[in-house]
């Protein structure tokens, strides 16, 4: 498939997307993957560690078993 399409269909499929989560995971992975060539310093690392932590310690996450459940659903 040509890749202006595969961008295309991408960027309609994030416009549908309500999940401040999976957002935030998606800009990750883009910028992991696009900024730093797949590679991080220890100094960011360490931030990202306790980015992650903050968000889980404020509820912000899903259980496994939650995902299980929504999973089951798609």
């Amino acid at each position: 498939m040509d890749i202006n399409i595969e961008r295309s269909l991408l960027i309609k499929e994030l416009q549908l997307v309500e999940d401040p989560s999976l957002l935030r995971a998606i800009k990750a992975v883009l910028y992991y993957g696009l900024k730093n060539e797949g590679r991080i310093s220890i100094e960011q690392y360490n931030k990202e560690l306790d980015e992650a932590n903050a968000r889980i310690e404020a509820g912000e996450f899903i259980t496994q078993e939650d995902l299980e459940k929504e999973s089951s659903q798609w």
